[in-house]
C-alpha cells in the first residue's frame, strides 16, 4: 500500500520477506526474524515453540541465514496445527504450555519465542506461567517497524534489495505482465 509506513510479514517463516524488502520503500520486517533479535537482547540462549514439525527445518534454517543458530537452544514442535489455536475448548494452549516446559527442562531456555503469528494472544499469559519471557513476533516486528520509522530507516536499496529490473513477459506468461510489456 502506497501510504504505508512499514509492512510486517506475520507469517513465522518470514516467506516473502526478501521479495517484499525488494520491491517495497518502507521498512519491512518479518515476525520471525524480529523474534530473534530481540530474544538474543533478553536472553543468552532461547527456544523456539511452534506449531506443526514441518515448520521446524524452515525456522532452523531462518536462524543459520540471520547469524543466531547459535543463541538457540533448539526448535521444538507443538503439533498443534494453526487453526486448532482458534477452536474453542481445544487443548492447544495446554501442548504448548507443556513444550515450554520441556524447553526450560531440557534446553535450560532463558526465554521462548512463539513460533506463529496465531500464537500471539498468549503470550502474555505464558510468560507469566512459566517465569521467563515468551515473545510474540508480531508485536516484536510491529515494535521494530515503529522503531525503524522513527529513525527515517528504510530497506536499503543498495546491493541484494534493489528493485528487480524490468522484464518483458512472453507466450502463456504474457497476460501477467505488471506493467502491460510483452515481447
Amino acid at each position: 500500500h502506497p501510504a504505508a509506513s512499514a509492512c510486517v510479514i506475520a507469517c513465522f517463516d518470514d516467506t516473502g520477506l526478501d521479495a517484499v524488502r525488494c520491491v517495497g520503500e518502507m521498512p519491512v520486517v518479518g515476525i520471525g526474524e524480529a523474534a530473534f533479535h530481540m530474544a538474543s537482547l533478553i536472553a543468552g540462549k532461547f527456544s523456539v515453540v511452534t506449531t506443526l514439525s514441518r515448520s521446524v527445518p524452515a525456522i532452523e534454517h531462518n536462524l543459520v541465514r540471520y547469524g543466531l543458530a547459535s543463541r538457540c537452544a533448539r526448535v521444538r514442535a507443538s503439533d498443534v496445527p494453526v487453526l486448532e489455536l482458534e477452536v474453542p475448548g481445544s487443548n492447544a494452549r495446554h501442548r504448548i504450555s507443556e513444550e515450554i516446559e520441556r524447553a526450560i527442562r531440557d534446553d535450560r531456555a532463558e526465554a521462548i519465542v512463539l513460533g506463529c503469528a496465531g500464537m500471539a494472544d498468549l503470550a502474555a499469559a505464558l510468560s507469566r506461567e512459566h517465569g521467563l519471557p515468551v515473545l510474540d513476533g508480531v508485536a516484536c516486528a510491529v515494535q521494530l517497524c515503529e522503531s525503524l520509522v522513527s529513525l527515517g530507516l528504510s530497506t536499503s536499496k543498495r546491493g541484494g534489495y534493489q528493485v528487480p529490473l524490468e522484464k518483458s513477459f512472453a507466450g502463456i506468461f504474457a497476460p501477467f505482465s505488471p506493467s502491460g510489456r510483452v515481447s
